[in-house]
């Protein structure tokens, strides 16, 4: 199995050393249009060899898209074009709804898999990847239903081997529920950020105070603004409407406080607590 990763940051990175770690694979090829993550990525072992993408097609089985979402919207129908019957493309976005509708009518549709590896951290780049990094994490694969019966064993098999839970839903169902337990964390650090910074101009001690929860909070702030404006824009429909829901608390939060009705303050934390019950 010859496998080609477009994109080798942390996500495409981090496939392509648990692939060759799990044996999964029997050359990992890495294709990135910048050179110097190429040259770093084969230096570093994340990949076997580096080829463009039309050098690509003529051998690989099967093609990991690892580059932000707008880049995927516009290379997977060009790729699908080009493959055979015999070759899967399989695309890694944080947005499925419309990756999956660009391409709901290709005629080689039934070799793409959408899939949502739910894994990463704040960093980026060819030395952000980690061989571990999907180990007992959930994947979401979407709309299953119009890929082959052959590219879904294949996906689940490259994910399985990594340790990965499998989930399958539908990509507008997926795009909801990721605007609330992801996209909306990734707004409120960044929010967080701001805030902060613009605090600093008249309080230079301000981070010489931050502890381990501000650290802990602010973290997804450091996330690439290259992956995340096309992600906030390819699923601005129920981002905004997560920010919405999330406003409406923070100025509820605001107006007990204002007003001193401690009791209440203390009932929204209360309430807030029992997240507690479904994370652990």
């Amino acid at each position: 199995m010859q496998v080609g990763i477009v994109g080798l940051g942390l996500i495409g990175g981090s496939l392509g050393l648990g692939l060759q770690k799990n044996g999964f694979a029997d050359k990992v090829i890495g294709i990135d249009a910048n050179k110097e993550h190429a040259n770093l990525a084969l230096e570093l072992g994340l990949v076997n060899e580096i080829l463009s993408l039309v050098n690509a097609i003529n051998v690989c089985d099967v093609f990991l898209l690892a580059i932000p979402v707008n880049g995927i919207s516009k290379l997977l129908p060009e790729l699908l074009d080009k493959i055979t019957d015999k070759q899967i493309v399989i695309d890694l976005g944080s947005t499925k709804g419309k990756i999956c509708s660009i391409v709901e009518s290709h005629k080689n549709r039934a070799s793409f898999i959408a899939a949502h590896p739910i894994a990463g951290t704040e960093n980026s780049g060819p030395k952000a990847a980690i061989g571990d990094l999907f180990f007992y994490k959930k994947c979401i694969i979407c709309n299953s239903q119009q890929s082959s019966k052959t590219a879904v064993s294949l996906a689940k098999k490259i994910f399985q081997s990594l340790f990965m839970e499998l989930v399958f839903m539908d990509a507008e169902e997926h795009d909801l529920h990721i605007a609330y337990v992801s996209h909306l964390s990734h707004v409120s650090s960044f929010a967080l950020s701001l805030t902060a910074l613009s605090m600093e101009t008249d309080e230079k001690n301000i981070f010489n105070m931050a502890g381990s929860g501000f650290d802990s909070t602010v973290r997804l702030a450091k996330s690439s603004p290259e992956m995340w404006t096309p992600i906030f824009e390819q699923n601005a429909k129920f981002l905004s409407k997560s920010i919405a829901s999330y406003i409406e608390q923070l100025t509820l939060l605001k107006q007990y406080i204002d007003t001193n009705q401690l009791h209440k303050v203390n009932n929204m934390l209360t309430e807030a607590n029992k997240i507690r019950e479904v994370l652990n």
